[in-house]
């Protein structure tokens, strides 16, 4: 399946919203923090641009596909890059411990990922066949 621009961003808004969410609200109650929720929510964000990014890359490819070894990649870049907004620019205001900071992006990215390779194509049978997108 080769994701769409829209499918990209209903899928990360879907993921994010459903599985990010209730990763995210367990360490927020272990944390005793909302600083995750807010990892959340500029995650989701800076996402939507980077997936306009990605789909550029992607058109580059001969084969026009984003292999799951590419999402790793993705991710530890998109890590990185929110990193550096969260405590060196100080984005949130409120950053959270770098151990809990990695515990939680972690846990979600995961979550995220299983969710996309298996969740999304039981739930939604035809996402694949549309570009990733749930709604047309």
């Amino acid at each position: 399946m080769t994701p769409t621009l829209r499918g990209r961003w209903q899928s990360r808004l879907f993921l994010m919203g459903t599985l990010g969410f209730l990763v995210t609200i367990f360490f927020m109650i272990v944390f005793g923090s909302i600083a995750p929720f807010y990892l959340l929510v500029l995650v989701t964000v800076l996402g939507f641009f980077w997936d306009i990014v990605y789909t550029l890359i992607q058109k580059w490819r001969w084969d026009h596909d984003w292999p799951p070894a590419f999402q790793l990649g993705a991710g530890i870049w998109e890590m990185i890059v929110l990193a550096a907004l969260v405590y060196g620019a100080d984005i949130i205001g409120m950053a959270p411990r770098p151990d809990q900071f990695l515990l939680h992006y972690s846990a979600v990215w995961l979550a995220v990922f299983a969710g996309s390779q298996s969740l999304m194509r039981l739930v939604f049978p035809r996402w694949r066949y549309n570009g990733g997108q749930w709604l047309s």
